[in-house]
């Protein structure tokens, strides 16, 4: 599978949605943030501010979410996520009841994508 960004301890993926989401995971298999070495909760950190700023600046959202919860996968990964009062959902989480149809109308994703990609490295 190709990700987004990968290094020894962390990986990138994009979730398909109508608005920029990426979800950043770690490698190794823990369960809780506090189980992750030092290393790994920098690498995370570091690569999660690089997309919100990224986000910001490209999109313009309302706002930026950042969620954890791993209910369903209980796996140490983290959501980025540009909103913006036109989404579907706003102002309920992504997870959460439909208040719309959406009328985004967003600069191209891929191009955010390859921005980014030179960002991370």
């Amino acid at each position: 599978m190709a990700y987004l960004y990968e290094n020894d301890l962390i990986y990138i993926d994009i979730e398909k949605s109508e608005i920029p989401w990426l979800k950043i995971f770690t490698k190794d298999d823990f369960k809780e943030f506090s189980q992750c070495p030092q290393e790994v909760k920098t690498q995370i950190w570091e690569k999660l501010d690089i997309i919100e700023k990224e986000m910001i600046e490209y999109f313009n959202p309302e706002k930026i979410n950042i969620a954890s919860f791993g209910n369903y996968v209980p796996h140490v990964h983290f959501h980025i996520m540009a909103r913006f009062k036109q989404d579907s959902y706003f102002p309920e989480p992504m997870w959460g009841k439909k208040q719309r149809e959406p009328s985004l109308v967003l600069p191209s994703f891929e191009d955010f994508y390859t921005i980014l990609k030179d960002k991370l490295i």
